[in-house]
């Protein structure tokens, strides 16, 4: 007899296996393109090739960065989708990324060093998420009065971000803009993004029996031995420092929180187990999949990565407001 969970492990293997080709092919193809044959010895011999320094100084760090911070996206999607028990659930959607970038860009406004970008990035993410729930909580969990608060949120943060855009001077708007878009360009430290990862994604696989049993509902949890309260307050500081981490990293990009989970749910079901691994994967995929498109498609000038994240994400999110609102995880 067939083990259920062979062949969600097997998805796994195959989602693996399509990250190595996403990592390759980010690593290729550029404004000086290297040959797939020689990229498996750039990496573990310094030839003394542009090739060479091309590979370590710029490309990997940026990949590897893209890859990080994708999934840290989709790790808070996840999350956040378990808290409205709606695969609409995302950071950039609910407006968790927005307090965040409002944030982050008033510390660019006024001057405050780059250390600061992260804890200014982790409170307004915090506060945006205590503002979410505390405006739509009122009596009922009601999940879609969550999603349609966390929308009108989103609205204004944007309205804030316009508002300190046009206070900014001349010479930082540019540069705060396009990181406003998604800006992988000094993402050159992968470290951070990775640790913030696997904190997050241990995190998330302690709390998976209990997020298995939450997205039945709460009453039912409750039954169960769940403490809801407790759970969602776990949740709630864990996704606001995933996505703050996201934030101040590589800026608001939208809809990988959205996408991945929803592409990995289709085929891994609701096991978070299995799910929060696979929607890291997906996540990680699609960005450093964006984030070549844009670094290539117009070389050698750059897009901005959440132009891309954007394109994919809108159709997908009429897509699933049209046949699954207010359905649960």
């Amino acid at each position: 007899m067939r083990h259920p969970l062979r062949g969600k492990f097997v998805l796994l293997a195959w989602l693996s296996a399509a990250s190595c080709a996403a990592l390759a092919l980010s690593l290729s193809l550029g404004s000086v393109s290297i040959p797939p044959a020689d990229l498996w010895q750039l990496l573990w011999h310094d030839d003394g090739s542009a090739y060479y320094r091309i590979v370590h100084e710029l490309r990997l760090p940026r990949t590897l960065s893209a890859f990080g911070v994708g999934a840290v996206l989709a790790v808070a999607g996840v999350l956040m989708q378990v808290l409205l028990r709606n695969p609409l659930g995302d950071p950039y959607i609910l407006g968790v990324s927005g307090g965040a970038a409002v944030a982050v860009l008033g510390a660019m406004l006024l001057g405050l060093p780059l250390a600061w970008h992260a804890p200014a990035a982790f409170g307004g993410a915090l506060v945006s998420m205590l503002l979410l729930f505390a405006l739509a909580h009122r009596g009922n969990w009601n999940t879609a009065r969550l999603l349609l608060t966390g929308v009108v949120l989103a609205a204004g943060w944007s309205a804030l971000i316009s508002f300190i855009l046009s206070l900014s001077p001349q010479g930082r708007l540019p540069g705060m803009l396009f990181w406003l878009m998604g800006d992988l360009a000094d993402a050159l430290d992968p470290g951070l993004p990775w640790l913030i990862l696997l904190a997050g994604l241990t995190g998330g696989l302690l709390l998976a029996p209990r997020l298995n049993l939450a997205v039945r509902g709460t009453l039912r949890a409750r039954a169960l031995g769940v403490e809801t309260q407790r759970l969602h307050t776990q949740i709630y500081l864990l996704a606001s420092l995933l996505t703050a981490a996201a934030v101040s990293i590589a800026g608001a990009i939208g809809f990988v929180g959205l996408i991945a989970p929803h592409m990995v749910r289709l085929k891994a079901g609701t096991d978070h187990r299995i799910l929060l691994p696979g929607a890291a994967l997906a996540g990680g995929i699609l960005l450093v999949l964006a984030d070549t498109a844009a670094r290539t498609l117009i070389a050698p000038m750059q897009l901005p990565v959440g132009v891309f994240t954007a394109m994919l994400g809108v159709p997908v999110f009429l897509y699933l407001l049209h046949r699954s609102y207010g359905e649960p995880v």
